[in-house]
């Protein structure tokens, strides 16, 4: 008898220090959990337009090959890059108070360079076609131009018209709307796609193609520096019109670059800097 009460005690004692051990631990459990903190304002993520502020300075992306809009030129013994694209790029980073780094690369890696944030902006006389718009944002277009052909000045007598160009070989630069019209419009023989128009112009000039398809202002400035080429008085249409590019979720640096370019186009200070940045394209 003695034997089974001391057994059941046992076992109740043995019950509750395992109540009591069970208790503890949740307690400690309990006790060890981290709170949520919240964080600081300096922690928070920053919008586009804040980095670029916090950082000082806006990384322009362009292609520097295409004057009037943004070419190289050896300005007091220096090469720059300018052009009217440039002139309003500046002009937004000093809106913003910030300084203006360029990067000039070729034209079809743009659009990859900004989508992984080497670039902040483009501009680079780019028309905001839909596919564009699927990766990137675009402002509002700033200026619109007729589309012409390049040749060289011995065939502007026979190269004269659109059917002209049927089964000759056409160049357009890469990736571009003139790409798309070279391959649409010209029933060419070959449509010769390369990433600089410095090579186009070099290959026409070489007569490895008979026609660049080019954006007006560009097409006479090409002309204007080499007697031996020559704008065609073919007209494959005017462009759509030409924009800024920023990456998607950027909507405070779009607002700002539209407000800047707002600004410019009432002011006709535009139209000032495509008329100087001509002006320069045709210097020796």
């Amino acid at each position: 008898m003695k034997k089974h009460v001391k057994k059941v005690v046992a076992i109740l004692l043995a019950m509750v220090l395992l109540f009591t051990f069970s208790a503890c631990s949740t307690k400690t459990n309990t006790e060890v959990q981290p709170t949520e903190v919240q964080p600081t304002e300096e922690e928070k993520v920053a919008t586009k337009l804040e980095q670029i502020k916090a950082k000082g300075k806006i990384v322009l992306g362009t292609s520097a090959d295409y004057p009037p809009y943004e070419f190289h030129k050896a300005v007091n013994g220096k090469d720059e890059i300018v052009g009217f694209d440039i002139e309003i790029a500046k002009t937004i980073a000093k809106d913003l108070g910030v300084e203006l780094e360029i990067k000039d690369m070729k034209f079809d890696g743009l659009l990859a360079a900004l989508v992984v944030d080497d670039i902040d902006f483009i501009v680079a006389g780019m028309v905001p076609k839909e596919e564009r718009k699927k990766s990137v944002d675009f402002s509002t277009q700033y200026y619109q131009a007729e589309q012409n052909v390049l040749v060289r000045a011995e065939d502007a007598g026979k190269i004269t018209s659109v059917e002209s160009l049927k089964g000759l070989k056409v160049g357009a630069q890469k990736s571009t709307v003139q790409e798309d019209l070279a391959k649409e419009k010209t029933e060419a023989a070959e449509v010769k796609s390369l990433s600089k128009i410095t090579d186009l112009v070099l290959e026409l000039q070489n007569g490895k193609v008979d026609a660049v398809v080019l954006v007006g202002p560009v097409a006479n400035a090409y002309a204007k520096q080499n007697p031996k080429l020559a704008v065609s008085g073919i007209s494959l249409g005017a462009e759509e019109g030409v924009a800024i590019a920023v990456n998607k979720n950027t909507a405070d640096l779009l607002e700002a670059i539209n407000s800047s370019l707002d600004t410019m186009m009432k002011a006709g200070t535009i139209d000032k800097y495509i008329q100087e940045a001509t002006l320069l394209s045709e210097q020796e």
